[in-house]
């Protein structure tokens, strides 16, 4: 079993690093084939913006010194490889794009190029205002109304999408709470609540936000409502009891 178990090791390593070498052959092989090109005031100005990739995603498309570059995911100056006059390559993306126009509402997209047939035209990721704001935009600004309504509404749309996540959003919160962001940690909780009101996790983070904030009522109320879901939390029946009882002997 040791040997198999061995062998199995070393084929994944083998298989990832073959992997790796291939896609630094092609990245090489295509960055020596990339064009230079003189792109007119008017493509730079239809082409640039914002693009909506899905629910939560965006990518921005901007030009420096005549050189077209991407913002996704993080990343901040994706370099496409130019293959033709609206033809490139993305090695992020593992995708080869254009711009398109829609021939009937004039709406622009950035759009995939078919492996199988380039006359084939796709309408994949339509151009938006630049204002435009996916939920994790706003969340990451600190404006966690308009990111709620943003979750909610993809929520409506699609209950189990990627982007709506229990634990990743209580990761997050925690992440914040450990800072001492204690107002934007309950600002995350707070979706989270909304997200999955049925969950009692969720309102033991947000209690344990407010407790943290200082705020001994609203981290009570929340540890009830942790009760409510699952009455065997004893973190949260000893704090309902001992705050019950210090009110007690106030009154």
């Amino acid at each position: 079993m040791r040997i198999i178990y061995y062998f199995s090791i070393n084929q994944n390593q083998t298989t990832m690093k073959t992997k790796f070498l291939f896609l630094l052959f092609v990245t090489v092989i295509l960055s020596s084939c990339s064009k230079s090109i003189d792109y007119t005031p008017e493509y730079i100005a239809e082409t640039s913006g914002r693009y909506l990739y899905s629910q939560d995603e965006v990518i921005d498309v901007y030009y420096e010194d005549n050189t077209l570059f991407l913002k996704w995911r993080g990343a901040d100056k994706i370099k496409p490889i130019v293959l033709d006059d609206n033809k490139f390559s993305v090695i992020e993306m593992n995708k080869m794009i254009h711009f398109v126009e829609h021939p009937e509402t004039k709406e622009r997209y950035l759009s995939k190029i078919s492996e199988t047939d380039e006359t084939v035209i796709s309408y994949d990721y339509i151009k938006v205002e630049s204002s435009f704001k996916v939920p994790s935009i706003y969340l990451k600004e600190k404006d966690y109304d308009n990111a709620l309504l943003g979750y909610l509404e993809i929520q409506k749309k699609d209950s189990t999408s990627i982007f709506l996540n229990e634990r990743s959003f209580n990761r997050y919160g925690y992440k914040l709470l450990r800072d001492k962001k204690y107002e934007d940690a309950i600002g995350v909780f707070k979706i989270n609540v909304a997200l999955y009101p049925e969950s009692d996790n969720v309102y033991d983070s947000l209690a344990d936000a407010y407790l943290n904030l200082g705020d001994s009522l609203q981290a009570y109320n929340n540890y009830k409502r942790v009760l409510y879901f699952n009455n065997s939390n004893r973190r949260a029946k000893r704090y309902v009891e001992e705050y019950n009882k210090i009110k007690k002997d106030t009154l």
